[in-house]
């Protein structure tokens, strides 16, 4: 699982630099996020512009991320994919986290 975190002002925008989010993965991705999350911003931003599949257990790892976050930190997702984008529609998912359209919408200074 390739994260890549990097700060910008009051944000941790955490770039998933793999195409897929699958059982495969998900105890890994979850292991990263948390040593990700531990320091920096409060504002996380989850960029999933490069990821085109999430299943189940995909899903259920990017919400255990942001339910293991400390008090008063936040996860927002950003730049996903229409086939990922469904998969939060049809879970309703996409109620639960504030989806941003690209990373450099909160993120201004992030590339891309």
């Amino acid at each position: 699982m390739n994260l890549h975190s990097t700060y910008h002002d009051t944000v941790n925008l955490i770039a998933v630099d793999d195409a897929r989010i699958d059982s495969a993965v998900a105890l890994r991705f979850k292991d990263d996020m948390r040593s990700l999350t531990e320091q920096g911003p409060d504002h996380i931003v989850l960029d999933l512009s490069r990821v085109t599949f999430v299943d189940s257990s995909g899903l259920g790892a990017i919400v255990a991320s942001m339910k293991q976050l400390g008090p008063g930190k936040r996860l927002d997702l950003a730049g996903l994919t229409p086939d990922v984008a469904k998969v939060f529609r049809l879970t309703r998912m996409d109620t639960v986290f504030t989806i941003h359209p690209h990373a450099s919408a909160v993120a201004p200074r992030a590339a891309g």
